[in-house]
């Protein structure tokens, strides 16, 4: 399963969230998910409890310090290619793009 997601602390007082997204990737790292993480986002590989097990690490480390976070999450579940990694799924369209 391929797990991309994205957290927003809310009410800490403060405009710059870094501190906190920075935590929460970390929690969500050291679960021992395959994790990439972008300007935009963290894509998790894994297993689906083992995404799951990631979400809810790096909700639980930005609400140790923010009363609410946001968080948003979007899951591709394949049962016809359960291994297929985020670089797999880039390679694929690189194939189909039109050379430049």
């Amino acid at each position: 399963m391929l797990a991309w997601f994205s957290v927003t602390p809310i009410g800490t007082g403060d405009a710059s969230v870094s501190e906190e997204v920075a935590r929460a990737v970390d929690a969500a790292e050291a679960t021992g998910v395959r994790a990439t993480t972008d300007a935009s986002g963290t894509l998790l590989e894994g297993s689906w409890e083992e995404c799951v097990a990631a979400l809810r690490a790096a909700c639980d480390a930005v609400l140790a310090t923010a009363p609410r976070v946001s968080v948003v999450a979007k899951l591709d579940v394949r049962t016809d290619k359960p291994e297929q990694t985020g670089a797999d799924k880039l390679a694929a369209l690189q194939a189909q793009r039109s050379p430049r």
